[in-house]
């Protein structure tokens, strides 16, 4: 839970563009409407009720005591608090005022009256106003508050759709969103709550099948190559990686493949020294392919658990920079015909729909097997990464929302739908 407080903070951009748009959808053709009222009281328990404290009686026969079969009578010393008589008891009140009572309408045991006034203030004055019925206050529901509802039509729903793309969920995903949330409930009015609730429960449906943890495998060492662009943050998900599986209990190992750029050897250094990992590097400019190769050595002789290898940041429209990452896949598999045993594709959330071409460019060179989402307190179109799971289905194995080593953490769908529409969670 603490997680995902932060993960709704930090993707206020995305939740507060799907909340104006929401509320902008509803008001066009909404309206106002009063929460469903309470079934009418039998009696009028909101008037003056002068027979509670002086009933009126014949004065030649006894006042008949009310029958209260199951409540205790009431100490008639008065107290503090407002106290609620209930329903049976409450029916059965008439009965004791008057041996002749007026005519009064059938009595249908169905609706719950209000409760009798407080003891200690037994002739009110006049009727409290906006006054909540027992049922109001059990279902803890506001029966004064207006709601603003829209009958969910064709425009309505087109409406939503174009939301959704604007989030970048992509056309084919806003359409099958939109689809299973109208299904069943064309016609119905819907506030903006209830539509945050569909949503997030259709987005969580599309994403639970690809929330999964990174494997681990029992052949050791388990190699982790690292892709994605220039500025994807591969860097920095590889040194929180490894903190992580460093205070797990495993041994790990990286090796910093990116040689053309210096910034990327330093930062790993750090991240090293920080969760106690040891870092592998190579003079820079030096061939990439080589560090993996020797890198994988000195994984087997010290006997760790994994070796992460991070690699060059590569557009993927870079040819020759996408073959040089296909030669360091093979020069991997001299080593070990297996490896590597995971490839993360690093994405980060604010390049959009570029995302999707990412992820079949790398599927294709390097085999990808699972996704990392960064950056996602940066951009107001986290809806990206719904359309990633709805169109490849490839694992979502963790998400960052910044640079802490408790910002990178395992996906959840149910918290990532409702930080990402702005749904309230208890």
């Amino acid at each position: 839970m603490a997680f995902f407080k932060k993960l709704k903070d930090k993707l206020f951009k995305s939740s507060s563009k799907l909340d104006e748009g929401l509320e902008a959808i509803v008001e066009d053709g909404g309206v106002t409407e009063a929460a469903a009222p309470l079934a009418e009281p039998v009696m009028d328990v909101d008037a003056p009720v002068s027979h509670v404290a002086e009933p009126e009686v014949n004065s030649s026969e006894e006042p008949v005591k009310p029958a209260e079969p199951e409540v205790d009578t009431p100490d008639p010393t008065p107290v503090d608090v407002e106290m609620e008589q209930p329903a049976a008891a409450a029916f059965d009140v008439p009965e004791a005022v008057d041996p002749e009572p007026a005519p009064m309408p059938a009595v249908n045991p169905t609706p719950a009256p209000e409760p009798l006034p407080s003891l200690s203030e037994p002739t009110p004055t006049a009727p409290e106003p906006q006054k909540r019925g027992i049922l109001g206050r059990l279902l803890k529901r506001d029966t004064s508050t207006p709601v603003l509802r829209r009958t969910l039509d064709d425009d309505m729903l087109e409406q939503l759709e174009e939301l959704l793309i604007a989030a970048d969920m992509g056309v084919d995903t806003a359409l099958r969103v939109t689809a299973n949330m109208a299904e069943g409930r064309m016609g119905r009015k819907l506030s903006v709550p209830e539509i945050k609730d569909l949503m997030a429960r259709e987005i969580a449906r599309i994403m639970e099948p690809v929330a999964k943890p990174m494997p681990l495998y029992p052949q050791t060492p388990q190699v982790v190559l690292v892709v994605g662009v220039n500025g994807s943050g591969k860097t920095t998900t590889i040194g929180k990686l490894a903190s992580q599986f460093r205070a797990a209990g495993k041994s790990v190992v990286i090796a910093a493949g990116d040689t053309f750029r210096a910034a990327a050897v330093e930062q790993l250094q750090v991240w090293g020294e920080r969760a106690g990992v040891p870092v592998l590097t190579a003079p820079e400019g030096s061939d990439p392919a080589s560090l993996a190769f020797e890198a994988m050595t000195k994984a087997q002789e010290t006997g760790a658990d994994l070796l992460m290898i991070d690699t060059a940041g590569r557009l993927q429209n870079r040819g020759d920079l996408m073959e040089e990452l296909a030669k360091i896949v093979r020069v991997i598999r001299k080593k070990d015909e297996t490896a590597p045993h995971n490839t993360l594709l690093v994405l980060d959330a604010t390049t959009g729909q570029n995302a999707l071409n990412q992820v079949k460019v790398f599927q294709e060179v390097s085999d990808v097997s699972g996704l990392v989402m960064t950056k996602l307190d940066g951009t107001a179109k986290g809806g990206v990464l719904v359309a990633l799971a709805d169109k490849f289905g490839l694992p979502i194995h963790a998400i960052g929302v910044g640079e802490q080593i408790d910002d990178l953490q395992a996906f959840d769908p149910e918290d990532f739908a409702a930080a990402l529409t702005g749904l309230d969670v208890e």
